[in-house]
């Protein structure tokens, strides 16, 4: 597979337990020729360097020694078009929800157009949070046994990373997809880290005019985070509705 490619693919685990989920998916992902592993507030600080991880990389240590750690969430999203959070379970608010086979074309439409695409593992054991979903586009599920649909954290990297290795082999499939429009469209999407300050942004105008209550805030903000995922903002949309937010906070 072409390597520049592999480069727009960023693998985020997120408050990862144990050391050898972290060394398995850096094997995964050797072994499927992706790269660019994050680490997000692993339970256990440096956990690259752990001998189980080491272990369980088998070979793939320089992946490990490679990976970010860092404890923003943020950082690890900034500069992606296309922010995927793999989760099997239902949400009342959050990003719109796709199957895996839809996702997986998006994905190779945002990479041919260049543009980056991060896919987000929660928590072994709790998997995403609203919190982490709030960063995503789109909430992603594998199709599995709906009576035991829980999958390994590497074990649900490796599937995603085999699909896309097959998928991202040929260039000619999904040129004409339309599922995002046309590539300068998708330059312009708005990443989700510039989403969520807005929306933070927009509480704190709210509370200016009094229409947002801080002590009963009720739904109001996921709301609001739920109508912005599925509107997918641009860059300069953000800008204008900063703009008003701003106006609202001169209202004190």
């Amino acid at each position: 597979m072409n390597s520049k490619k592999s480069q727009l693919l960023r693998w985020v685990l997120v408050e990862t337990s144990h050391p050898g989920n972290a060394g398995s998916a850096a094997r995964a992902l050797k072994t499927m020729g992706f790269g660019d592993l994050h680490l997000i507030n692993p339970k256990i600080k440096g956990v690259a360097k752990e001998s189980e991880a080491i272990a369980l990389a088998s070979g793939a240590a320089d992946i490990l020694e490679s990976s970010q750690e860092t404890d923003s969430l943020e950082s690890a999203v900034e500069g992606c078009s296309l922010v995927l959070g793999l989760t099997s379970r239902d949400r009342e608010f959050g990003p719109p929800a796709l199957d895996w086979p839809t996702a997986r074309d998006m994905i190779r439409e945002v990479i041919q157009g260049n543009g980056k695409v991060a896919l987000l593992f929660g928590p072994e054991r709790t998997g995403l949070d609203n919190e982490h979903l709030a960063l995503c586009t789109h909430r992603v599920w594998l199709d599995a046994n709906p009576a035991y649909p829980s999958l390994n954290l590497a074990q649900a990297l490796m599937v995603c990373a085999y699909t896309l290795r097959e998928a991202l082999k040929d260039d000619s499939k999904g040129e004409n997809a339309g599922l995002l429009g046309n590539r300068e469209e998708m330059a312009d999407f708005a990443d989700p880290a510039a989403i969520a300050a807005m929306l933070e942004h927009w509480r704190e105008g709210l509370e200016a005019i009094g229409y947002l209550d801080p002590a009963n805030p009720k739904k109001l903000m996921p709301r609001l985070q739920a109508l912005f995922a599925r509107t997918r903002l641009h860059k300069e949309e953000i800008d204008l509705l900063r703009g008003i937010a701003k106006q609202m906070l001169q209202k004190k």
